[in-house]
């Protein structure tokens, strides 16, 4: 640890709760500090500072077995396109087809890509395949790298095809959502400028249309359910509010308004959250620490937002528990992304922040659970009120924002899956081969 603990304020050690290994596969009974921080709650929430690490799906990965195991929860959700997450749903339930395959398209944002999270998929599907009531997993995001609707938009119509045959919806609109069509994360630039030299009225027709298809969705739902069963319905009405959300996000990214792009998403993101919970008694919920803090936040260039957590907190009070991360140092996802240069190095915390607190506190990973500290100790974390996420900072009580907090002193870069990658699209291949190429 390099932090000069001399200057820093520090946890008191009956704060302190180390943490053996990341280790998903070691013994897990380090982590029985996590029976009391989640209680009776439905929602166990697991954050990260920073996408595309090692340790933070490590993080998760632990979590996840120790409530399957120790709590009996069946149900994963994570920030993962809806529609893509019913890939993943297949697979770990003996479906058939590669792990690289399921990687490269069962997760968006190129966040499947990574070893990390193929040792998560693979253990679920070999629990499953014994498990006498197997694990459900869930994406709660918009899919379509957070740009496009058409991912949602083809599952929709295929849903339409089976329950309506009779039916032929506009075939303008699909022609229109595949003018700014991503492929990728790294299409997100190319998508928005198409999208933004669109015509106003074709926009307006793709609008028109998708409100168009839900207004049909919602008017033969009788019909529909009778022919497909709920489920199948139920699932093309959420994938169909992803498009529509992502309609009036890319529209919004193309006039420079982040503030409504990212208010309408995390919205859309509680909604989907309440529908899981309206089919599984407990779930637990792996995404960014900026999504599921109980406060509002901030992305650079907006003022603080509602987000997927605050949304959750309102409706499920004491039922949503929240476990957010800090750093210390080592790599992060840095701002060079789209030219290939994938992480930066990731400095000291800044004094005074959560994060410099927490690697003031204890040299190696630990957790600390906020509801059962000692007054000195929580006056010493409400005095750490900006955190670090990814390589900006955001302003919060801590004390609000969190039930538990999980400190990573070293952050490291992900490692590629050889697989993951070759199933990949060829701009994908391309910009990890730089990537890798340069020394990454």
């Amino acid at each position: 640890m390099s932090t000069n603990i001399s200057t820093q304020a520090r946890l008191s050690d009956a704060a302190v709760r180390p943490l053996r290994t990341l280790d998903p596969a070691a013994p897990l009974d380090d982590l029985a500090w996590l029976d009391e921080v989640i209680g009776d709650a439905r929602v166990v929430a697991i954050g990260e500072s920073s996408h595309y690490s090692t340790e933070f799906p490590q993080l998760r990965h632990r979590v996840v077995r120790y409530l399957v195991r120790r709590h009996g929860f069946v149900a994963s959700t994570e920030e993962n396109g809806f529609v893509q997450g019913q890939l993943v749903q297949d697979w770990i339930n003996g479906g058939p087809g590669a792990v690289g395959a399921v990687l490269a398209d069962g997760f968006g944002s190129l966040t499947g890509l990574w070893r990390p999270v193929r040792l998560q998929l693979e253990w679920l599907r070999e629990h499953n395949r014994t498990a006498a009531d197997p694990i459900r997993y869930y994406g709660i995001d918009l899919g379509g790298s957070n740009v496009t609707p058409l991912p949602s938009l083809d599952a929709v119509l295929g849903y339409l095809a089976e329950a309506d045959p009779g039916y032929r919806p506009d075939p303008v609109i699909r022609e229109i959502a595949l003018t700014f069509a991503a492929t990728s994360a790294f299409g997100i630039p190319a998508a928005v400028g198409a999208y933004g030299a669109l015509e106003p009225d074709r926009k307006n027709a793709l609008t028109a249309g998708l409100a168009g298809l839900l207004a049909r969705l919602s008017a033969k739902r009788i019909d529909y359910v009778a022919r497909t069963g709920a489920e199948s319905y139920q699932r093309a009405q959420r994938a169909l509010h992803a498009a529509i959300t992502l309609d009036v996000m890319v529209r919004a990214m193309a006039q420079g308004d982040l503030e409504t792009a990212s208010l309408s998403r995390e919205a859309t993101l509680a909604d989907t959250v309440a529908w899981v919970l309206g089919r599984e008694d407990r779930i637990v919920l792996g995404a960014h620490n900026g999504h599921l803090q109980r406060v509002p936040g901030a992305i650079p260039g907006t003022p603080p937002m509602t987000g997927l957590g605050v949304h959750l907190a309102d409706r499920l009070g004491a039922d949503y528990r929240v476990i957010g991360t800090t750093s210390g140092t080592g790599q992060v996802l840095g701002s060079g992304f789209f030219a290939g240069e994938f992480f930066e190095e990731l400095p000291e915390p800044q004094p005074g922040s959560l994060d410099a607190l927490m690697a003031a506190s204890h040299d190696g990973p630990f957790a600390t659970n906020l509801r059962t500290l000692g007054e000195a100790d929580r006056e010493t974390v409400r005095a750490a009120n900006q955190q670090r996420n990814g390589t900006y900072y955001n302003e919060l009580d801590p004390l609000v924002a969190y039930d538990a907090l999980v400190h990573v002193p070293v952050v490291s870069a992900g490692e590629p899956d050889a697989e993951a990658l070759a199933a990949s699209p060829p701009e994908v291949r391309e910009m990890f081969a730089k990537w890798q190429g340069s020394g990454g």
